[in-house]
């Protein structure tokens, strides 16, 4: 005997081989026509000027690519000079603090409460 899952009943019932052999809510064969497509209009216009691109401000990878790319000793992330020093040490600062801020929760976490 063969099995098929009622949908309505939700459990097995019998069925013929064929209504068992078959998936649930999937007809056999290949639809008629195919589906319109969602997005077959573009949805930017392509201006006249073409993949020309006009750019607000000056190109400045080449001098940012020379300025890191020489071997002067200072590290990558001090190259810039000032404001790099003082992102650099607030950025340690901010760490250290925050680590020991922790292990002071920490602390008086770990201590037993006094009633």
């Amino acid at each position: 005997m063969y099995y098929k899952f009622s949908g309505f009943t939700q459990k097995l019932t019998g069925s013929a081989p064929t209504a068992a052999y078959s998936p649930q809510g999937l007809r056999p064969g290949v639809p008629a026509e195919s589906p319109a497509m969602i997005f077959a209009t573009p949805t930017k216009v392509v201006s006249e000027a073409g993949s020309m691109v006009e750019y607000l401000g000056a190109n400045r990878v080449p001098d940012l690519q020379r300025l890191f790319q020489t071997s002067d000793g200072i590290p990558i992330h001090l190259k810039r000079g000032v404001p790099d020093r003082l992102l650099y040490r607030t950025t340690m600062a901010l760490t250290v603090g925050g680590a020991l801020y922790c292990l002071v929760a920490l602390y008086f976490a770990a201590q037993p409460r006094n009633k």
